[in-house]
């Protein structure tokens, strides 16, 4: 489990007085849903400024908080929008794509034999030469070593126990994954919207 400390240095949350001197592509929006929630956490839901200030001029978002920054136009100063919500909500898909990192990440980027963030494959629980097809349910993270090791058989021919068996997750378990792996940039303002699992200190 994550403390406060910890995800305060991993996110480097950084101070709205930073903002006058951040370029412009350094300025992107959170994007929110309707309910106030991101539209994903991993990849974490962003626009570019650019995108941000359209959707404001065409009412298809409402501003939540600002950067310190702000462009000019010969009729308007606006404050770059840092956190932003859609108007209209949109229903997310129940399950996600099955993406390489999308695997990666319900395995919480570990080895589900040994445990190792190092040196990350895949590897089919069932080999493909005795019908293991490409799956969710059959496909898991695993790290070379034990790639090889394992060979073409299955995990108990192979006398290896998996950590979990794989499953299909939803959208929502995959999101929850993602929580617990904040991004290497976080502006301070998003904080109040990105829900980390951090323990609370007393």
């Amino acid at each position: 489990m994550f403390n406060a400390e910890l995800i305060e240095k991993a996110a480097q949350f950084r101070g709205v007085d930073e903002d006058p001197t951040r370029n412009l592509s350094a300025c992107p929006a959170l994007v929110l849903n309707a309910d106030y929630t991101p539209l994903s956490y991993y990849p974490l839901s962003l626009w570019p400024w650019q995108t941000a200030i359209k959707a404001v001029f065409l009412d298809r978002v409402d501003i939540v908080a600002s950067y310190d920054r702000e462009v000019h136009s010969p009729s308007l100063d606006m404050k770059i929008p840092s956190v932003i919500a859609l108007r209209q909500y949109v229903k997310q898909s129940e399950f996600p794509a099955f993406t390489r990192f999308n695997v990666f990440l319900r395995d919480r980027f570990q080895c589900q034999y040994c445990g190792s963030g190092e040196h990350l494959t895949f590897d089919h629980v069932t080999p493909r030469r005795l019908g293991g097809r490409t799956t969710w349910e059959n496909i898991i993270t695993a790290c070379a070593p034990c790639n090889m090791r394992k060979g073409g058989r299955t995990p108990r021919q192979a006398g290896m126990a998996l950590q979990q068996s794989p499953i299909r997750p939803t959208s929502w378990q995959l999101q929850q994954q993602g929580r617990l792996f904040p991004p290497g940039y976080l502006h301070e303002t998003w904080r109040d919207w990105l829900y980390w699992d951090v323990e609370l200190e007393a």
